[in-house]
């Protein structure tokens, strides 16, 4: 994947494009609003990545308190930006990471 806007059009596809990383393979799938099959992807990942989109997740399911957790595990605070945003800035710092 190389950049942020050819990942959003992916978004369109029946699956994910190959390969992608587990933390930006949730983060397709959370682009599509499957929460579920999103966290399957991170839930046993390791890694400050992983654990930041965990978080992301855990406050996109409104469960604040889980959130914190992974955020802290990530070594990074609950953002005041929309999830939307997030979802973005997540994404792209992880396809730049590549």
């Amino acid at each position: 994947m190389k950049d942020l806007t050819t990942f959003t059009q992916s978004l369109d596809a029946a699956e994910p494009p190959t390969p992608l990383s587990p933390e930006l393979l949730a983060l397709w799938w959370a682009g599509r609003s499957e929460w579920s099959k999103a966290h399957a992807q991170v839930d046993t990942a390791k890694g400050v990545d992983a654990a930041w989109v965990h978080a992301y997740l855990h406050r996109w399911e409104g469960d604040l308190g889980n959130a914190n957790y992974w955020y802290a595990k990530a070594g990074r605070c609950m953002p005041d930006q929309s999830l939307d945003e997030e979802w973005r800035r997540i994404t792209e710092t992880l396809i730049e990471r590549r």
